[in-house]
């Protein structure tokens, strides 16, 4: 009877698994640590596909208690003589051991270092890097997890986000990688940069600058702020998007179709942050004058 229930429990996992949909969250995931999977596959020939996907899988996309407090992206536990700093959460067994690292960066080389440097994953750099099936299987196969879908759930994520894309890549954007390996600088932590509409973006934190945030990243305050179609001495809000390259004149191909429809607080020039979008680009599309007051319920074009 044990065997059945076990049997009906692989068939609903996979089941639900197979009605896994596109999520904006995961997509944001990949776009802020594809740089370092594939800088990670070039130096251990782990293929990018696998590390995001697992990362993706055990991480929540970045979302899970661990990630958030931890930097722990791979729910890697304190074993094979882990002396680094450890937190404990109830997984397989109750307060079970997990390894803390400092930064994203860690958690991603320790996970490589993880694979490559034991024993029973072995087999699976024979396999080429651009076979994730085989190291999805392999990872399943040796253990790395105890779920009965493993495999399958990583090839499902790396056939929806197109991971395997990476395992080809020949280049990598190394500032975003370098970003993951920094935490603070003069004593205050680093803000975390993301990608999105082709663009890096930021989130203003209380008491954030144009220029306090040109020093950090190290582009001229005076271009962040034309970038974001203001004055270079406006004051910033806590929460405010703040991009860091030239905007888009639309958005991404996803929104094709879609509208925006307006909601109570918000400004044409929020709405055109909110999407890496120039806001005089967002009124032309929308065959709208400067001038134009937006009403709440009003349903936008964003491409």
């Amino acid at each position: 009877m044990r065997y059945f229930s076990v049997f009906i429990a692989f068939l609903l996992s996979v089941s639900a698994f197979s009605q896994a949909r596109w999520n904006q969250a995961y997509q944001q995931y990949v776009d802020q640590y594809k740089d370092i999977a594939i800088e990670q596959m070039k130096r251990y020939r782990i293929p990018a596909s696998i590390t995001l996907a697992q990362g993706l899988l055990e991480s929540g996309a970045g979302r899970s208690e661990l990630t958030r407090n931890s930097n722990n992206h791979f729910g890697i536990k304190c074993n094979n003589g882990w002396v680094g700093r450890r937190t404990y959460h109830d997984d397989d067994q109750r307060n079970d051991c997990f390894r803390v690292y400092d930064s994203a960066y860690e958690s991603y080389e320790d996970h490589s270092k993880f694979l490559a440097g034991n024993q029973r994953y072995r087999s699976l750099f024979q396999l080429k890097t651009t076979d994730y099936r085989g190291w999805a299987k392999g990872l399943k196969a040796a253990g790395y997890a105890t779920n009965p879908v493993y495999a399958e759930k990583l090839i499902e994520i790396i056939q929806l986000y197109k991971l395997y894309q990476y395992d080809n890549a020949r280049e990598y954007d190394h500032f975003m990688a370098q970003r993951t390996k920094d935490q603070e600088v003069g004593g205050a932590s680093l803000h975390v940069i993301k990608i999105f509409n082709k663009n890096y973006y930021l989130i203003a934190r209380r008491g954030d600058t144009f220029k306090s945030i040109g020093q950090e990243i190290g582009i001229s305050y005076r271009k962040i702020a034309k970038y974001n179609e203001r004055y270079r001495k406006d004051q910033l809000e806590e929460g405010e998007i703040v991009w860091l390259k030239k905007k888009q004149s639309k958005a991404p191909k996803d929104y094709k179709g879609r509208l925006h429809y307006v909601r109570s607080g918000e400004s044409m020039y929020t709405i055109a942050q909110k999407y890496g979008i120039r806001l005089k680009s967002l009124y032309k599309m929308n065959h709208l004058s400067p001038d134009y007051q937006i009403k709440v319920g009003d349903g936008l074009r964003l491409r």
